[in-house]
């Protein structure tokens, strides 16, 4: 038995010496070889007619001095960190962004022999949005509904959340059924459910609700509030990571603040109001922000992404209906233009009223 163990032990012996020396090896083979030449790297880096680093000062240009701080060299690293990210931002978003920009100022279509061919006419597409008699009605009903839809996710997600934080059981459960909506929203599933209006009330189509309210409210009330009603389970679908972000923020509230609320006599009510509600308002512009981008990057049919769409892709030159690229890139921009100014207003209005109080 000890024979074994020794043998054992003195195979495992070599092999480690066997390793010292491939690392030994590896090791003279760096510090002769590679480190000099990153050394010569480093050292052509920051020695050249662009760049000339001297103790703790960077020269650029051979011109311009500036003075390298401990600050500043963690801003360098973090910036380099994240160039990666920069570069995919720049060439996959914000060139196309600035692409389409310019295609909204042309008459642009794609032809095989020469590719894209453009014509400046300036604003000429955006005066023909706002003189269009279909876009505009599709503006101001997404304007309506984002009015009125946005303020009812808030509030539907902020009651939701207050329920899940108590101490019930199942909660995870609870959690994972107010969640599983976004999952199936984010597929070719909800599609198919609203193709079969399975996302609007059943009873309202058998009620007369949707006719009073078209027959005796005007089209810029009527449109938002119909499109409301006969969607509202759609609408709540996009409650789902709301609710996630307000569980979180309320989880972080310290249990004695409500136990000194209620031991000075404070109603639940007043605790909602007094302690949950102004912990979990800076939260309420993320969630804000996350419902707009997420329902108005929702493509529905005959809605204006969809519309942009069509008048991008169908037809030809020669075609009633085909406007071109320009025209579509319009109506994109004008929409994206709407859409950042709902959330300005829609945050303005609640960090507003938190500056306030």
């Amino acid at each position: 038995m000890k024979t074994l163990k020794e043998t054992i032990m003195k195979a495992l012996l070599k092999v480690r010496e066997g390793f010292v020396k491939v690392f030994e090896v590896i090791g003279r083979f760096f510090n002769k070889t590679i480190v000099p030449f990153l050394e010569k790297i480093r050292h052509a880096l920051s020695h050249n007619p662009v760049i000339r680093v001297r103790g703790q000062t960077l020269t650029l240009f051979s011109k311009l001095d500036v003075k390298i701080t401990r600050k500043r060299r963690s801003a360098y690293y973090g910036y380099l960190f994240i160039m990666l990210w920069l570069i995919g931002f720049m060439i996959f978003t914000l060139y196309p962004m600035f692409y389409s920009l310019y295609l909204s100022m042309n008459v642009a279509y794609y032809s095989l022999q020469t590719g894209v061919e453009t014509t400046f006419t300036g604003f000429g597409n955006y005066l023909n949005i706002f003189q269009s008699q279909v876009l505009l009605p599709l503006y101001a009903t997404y304007v309506g509904k984002m009015l009125l839809s946005v303020p009812l996710i808030i509030v539907f997600s902020i009651m939701i959340a207050v329920l899940i934080n108590n101490p019930i059981k199942m909660k995870g459960v609870w959690r994972t059924i107010f969640f599983l909506p976004v999952v199936i929203s984010t597929g070719p599933v909800i599609g198919e459910l609203t193709n079969q209006n399975a996302t609007s009330l059943p009873s309202l189509q058998d009620s007369d609700i949707l006719s009073m309210i078209t027959e005796n409210l005007g089209p810029l009330i009527a449109n938002p509030l119909e499109t409301l009603l006969t969607s509202m389970l759609l609408i709540l679908w996009y409650a789902g990571i709301p609710i996630l972000i307000f569980l979180a923020g309320l989880q972080k509230i310290d249990s004695s603040i409500y136990e000194a609320a209620a031991i000075d006599g404070a109603s639940p009510w007043d605790r909602f109001w007094k302690i949950t509600l102004p912990s979990i308002k800076p939260l309420i512009s993320v969630a804000i922000i996350y419902i707009v981008v997420s329902m108005s990057l929702f493509v529905e049919e005959g809605g204006i992404l969809d519309l942009a769409r069509s008048h991008m892709l169908v037809g030809a030159p020669d075609s009633n209906f085909w406007f071109g690229y320009g025209y579509a890139a319009a109506i994109a921009w004008v929409y994206f233009f709407l859409m950042v100014l709902l959330m300005l207003i829609f945050v303005g209005i609640t960090t507003a009223r938190r500056r306030e109080r």
